[in-house]
């Protein structure tokens, strides 16, 4: 029977940042705790963590968001802007496209699915 994962201990983090090629806004360094990523690679879970900046985005997946702290600003390219704070739980559709702004540090619990 295949194990049941916990988030605690998370794994060691991997640094990273967006292109900076899409970065409009500040220099956000980000932290990802990946717990799992799936055999076909198609499905992923963990945490993330990042600072303060705004970075375009290009979704080709669809990513279900936990936000764990902070608040974040998420704009699309039709104009429609929404903010989020702690405790608040939204999905991101694959084809998504527009500016992800990070107002406060944040973290968040993610699944992907590609």
């Amino acid at each position: 029977m295949p194990e049941i994962l916990s988030f605690r201990p998370l794994p060691t983090p991997a640094a990273s940042a967006p292109d900076p090629r899409r970065v409009v806004a500040g220099d956000p360094h980000q932290q990802l705790w990946n717990v799992l990523s799936s055999a076909d690679g198609r499905f992923h879970v963990g945490e993330w963590a990042s600072g303060v900046g705004a970075w375009r985005v290009q979704y080709s997946e669809y990513e279900l968001c936990h936000l764990l702290a902070g608040v974040i600003r998420i704009s699309s390219e039709e104009g429609g802007t929404r903010e989020y704070r702690a405790g608040d739980t939204f999905v991101i559709p694959a084809g998504f496209q527009g500016t992800w702004e990070v107002l406060e540090a944040c973290r968040k619990v993610y699944a992907i699915y590609e």
